[in-house]
C-alpha cells in the first residue's frame, strides 16, 4: 500500500507521501496537523525578526499576518527564522566586518532550509541593509514561488519643528565637541531620533533596496515605502500570505518575474530616487543569482540616462514618509513610464502598469515629473582611472557643486578608525583627499561602512572641502565627496595600496575620473616594493569569506 496524502505536483509531497515517509508524517501529526492539512501546500514564512534590531523588532507581528493570510488561502504556514544584523549597532568598530558577509549567510541558510524541507513556496520577511538584498537573492537562487515583505521604514523623528533621521546624530558630534550643543540636549535627542520600529528613516541602503524589491515585482504593490508602524504594512503582509498560495498553484517563480528588462527597470527606479551606493554591490549580486547580467559599468550607464526625481534624506529634506504619502514606488514608476516597460508581471498577478493605475496620490514636490527633474542623471556615478582601474562609486546626488571637481594631496590611513581620530582631532586640512584602505571585501574583511568617517567630516565642517576615497563602502546615510568601492582593493594589490601622503589625487565626477598623479611605472614600482600582507583573521567564517569573496565591482559575491 502506497500512502498518498498530497498531490505530487507539490514539492512537499516528497516529505509527506509514501510508506517511507511515516517519520516526517509522525512529526507533522505531533505538531497538530490533520490529514486534510497534510494535503495542502506547505509555505515557509522566512522571518528575520529579532529583539536587538529596530528594523526587525516588529516583524513577529508581520509574520503572524502572513500566516493568517496563508491559512485563509488554503495553505499551511511554517515560520522559521534566520539572522539579521543591524548596521547601526556595528558602526565604527570591528563588528562592521560581519555585516556584508552576513548577506551570504542569510542566502545560504534559506537555500538550505527550503531545500531540506521541500517547501512549496515562501514569504520572506526582512528589512535593513543586507537583509532585503539577501531575501531577493535567496528567492532567485531557490526559485520556488516567493513573495518578499519588506519591514518598512521607521517614522521620522521630529525636534524643534524639523524632521530628522538617526544618522544626523553622528553629524552633530562637532556641535557637541565645540560646545554648541550640551550633553543633556544631545542625550535628549538620542531618546527621540529612533522613534519606533522600522529601517532608518532615510534613503539609505535598506529603503533603497526595499524600493528596488518592489520595482523588481517581488513584493505586493505599496510594500516598498509602507511604514513599519502602519496598518498598511500589516495589510501588505496579509495579502502576501493570501497571494503566495495562488503563486504555488500556478507555479509562478521569481525568475519568471525578474527578467533582464525587469532588472534594468528596478535599477532605473533605484537611481531615480537617489539610491545608496550599496546598490552597486547588491544589484550585481542579484543579477548573478538570477542568471542575468548587471555590471558596474551597466549600472553607471543606467544612472547616466535616468532623471533624478526624488530627493529624500540624506540627499534632500524630504523623508520616506513624504515619499509614501506621495504614492511611493508606484508614483515613481508612473513618472518613469516613458523610460521603462511597465507591462511586466509582478507577484500580485498584474503588471506594473495595472498596479500604478491604483496609485491616487500625486505630489510633484516630492516625486518630480521628468520635465522638472533635479538633474538628468541618477544618483550614482562610476569613476575610473589609474587609482580605480576596475571602478569606484560616488553618490553624486549628495555632493556639493564645488566638490564635483577636486584635486588635493592624499592623507593615507590604513583603517577607518585612524581616519576618524584624525578628523575629530582636526588634523585634516581643507583640500585634502583622505585615503582609507584595507577596508575592501577581502582585506577588511567584510568591506566596512565608513559612516562614522563621513559623518565626522560633516560634523567637523569638512564636507564641502575634503574628499574621502576608500576601498571600503559607505552607508546610504553618507553624503559629500565620498568615493568608495575602489577596485581592485588594497589587499589584492590595487593601485590604492601604492598611494602615499602628499600624492595629488584628481577627482572629476562629471567626467567619471579618479586619478592619482603617478605614472604607470611609478605605481608598478611602489606596488612591487610592498610587503606581503598577512590575513587579518585566520580562522572562522570571516577567514573563509576573505579568501572566497570577489571584488566590489563584481558585487562581492562568493566564488
Amino acid at each position: 500500500m502506497d500512502l498518498q496524502y498530497k498531490d505530487p505536483k507539490y514539492r512537499s509531497s516528497h516529505v509527506v507521501n509514501g510508506l517511507t515517509m511515516a517519520g516526517p508524517r509522525a512529526h507533522l501529526r505531533g505538531m497538530g496537523l490533520t490529514n486534510e492539512e497534510l494535503a495542502k501546500p506547505f509555505i515557509g514564512v522566512i522571518n528575520t525578526f529579532n529583539e536587538m534590531h529596530p528594523g526587525h523588532v516588529h516583524q513577529d507581528v508581520l509574520g503572524q499576518m502572513v500566516k493568517d493570510g496563508v491559512r485563509e488561502a488554503g495553505g499551511i504556514p511554517f515560520e522559521v527564522n534566520t539572522i539579521s544584523i543591524c548596521d547601526g549597532f556595528t558602526q565604527g568598530h570591528v563588528g562592521m566586518c560581519h555585516v556584508l558577509p552576513s548577506r551570504e549567510l542569510i542566502v545560504d541558510s534559506i537555500e538550505c532550509y527550503v531545500g531540506a524541507h521541500q517547501l512549496d513556496g515562501m514569504v520572506l520577511i526582512g528589512s535593513c541593509d543586507k537583509i532585503v538584498p539577501a531575501m531577493i537573492m535567496a528567492a532567485l537562487r531557490v526559485n520556488i514561488p516567493a513573495i518578499i515583505v519588506t519591514g518598512g521604514p521607521m517614522m521620522p523623528a521630529e525636534y524643534k519643528g524639523k524632521k530628522y533621521a538617526t544618522y544626523q546624530l553622528k553629524e552633530m558630534i562637532g556641535k557637541l565637541t565645540h560646545g554648541e550643543l550640551s550633553k543633556e540636549e544631545y542625550e535628549y535627542m538620542e531618546g527621540i531620533m529612533s522613534p519606533g520600529p522600522g529601517s532608518c528613516a532615510m534613503m539609505g541602503t535598506a529603503n533603497s533596496m526595499s524600493v528596488v524589491a518592489e520595482a523588481l515585482g517581488l513584493t505586493m504593490p505599496g510594500s516598498g515605502c509602507a511604514h513599519a508602524v502602519t496598518g498598511k504594512k500589516k495589510r501588505v503582509a496579509k495579502m502576501s500570505g493570501l497571494r503566495i498560495v495562488e503563486l504555488v498553484e500556478k507555479n509562478i517563480c521569481p525568475r519568471d518575474i525578474v527578467t533582464q528588462e525587469m532588472l534594468e527597470l528596478a535599477t532605473t527606479v533605484g537611481m531615480s530616487v537617489g539610491g545608496s551606493t550599496n546598490m552597486t554591490l547588491h544589484i550585481p549580486a542579484i543579477a548573478h543569482e538570477a542568471g542575468l547580467h548587471m555590471s558596474l559599468e551597466e549600472m553607471g550607464e543606467i544612472s547616466a540616462r535616468t532623471p533624478y526625481l526624488v530627493k529624500v534624506k540624506p540627499s534632500g529634506e524630504h523623508t520616506m514618509w513624504d515619499l509614501e504619502q506621495a504614492g511611493g514606488v508606484g508614483a515613481v514608476l508612473r513618472e518613469l513610464d516613458s523610460l521603462v516597460n511597465l507591462d511586466q508581471l509582478t507577484v500580485n498577478g498584474h503588471t506594473h502598469r495595472e498596479n500604478v493605475k491604483l496609485v491616487h496620490e500625486c505630489n510633484h514636490e516630492v516625486v518630480r515629473p521628468i520635465s522638472q527633474a533635479y538633474s538628468p542623471h541618477g544618483s550614482l556615478v562610476i569613476l575610473k582611472g589609474n587609482l580605480a582601474p576596475d571602478g569606484s562609486v560616488v553618490k553624486q546626488s549628495a555632493v556639493a557643486p564645488q566638490m564635483r571637481k577636486h584635486s588635493g594631496p592624499a592623507r593615507c590611513f590604513e583603517c577607518e578608525d585612524d581616519a576618524v581620530k584624525a578628523i575629530l582631532n582636526e588634523e585634516i586640512a581643507h583640500g585634502d583627499v583622505i585615503v582609507v584602505r584595507n577596508e575592501g571585501p577581502s582585506g577588511g574583511p567584510g568591506m566596512r561602512e565608513m559612516l562614522t568617517a563621513t559623518a565626522s567630516l560633516v560634523s567637523m565642517g569638512y564636507a564641502e572641502s575634503v574628499a574621502l576615497v576608500t576601498d571600503g563602502r559607505f552607508s546610504g546615510a553618507s553624503r559629500g565627496p565620498c568615493i568608495g568601492h575602489v577596485s581592485p582593493e588594497t589587499s589584492r594589490r590595487g593601485p590604492i595600496a601604492a598611494v602615499r601622503d602628499g600624492d595629488i589625487i584628481d577627482i572629476d565626477i562629471d567626467k567619471g575620473i579618479l586619478h592619482v598623479r603617478l605614472t604607470d611605472e611609478e605605481l608598478k614600482t611602489r606596488l612591487a616594493e610592498l610587503p606581503v600582507q598577512e590575513e587579518k583573521i585566520k580562522t572562522g567564517y570571516l577567514a573563509r569569506y576573505a579568501r572566497s569573496v570577489s571584488s566590489a565591482n563584481e558585487g562581492a559575491i562568493l566564488k
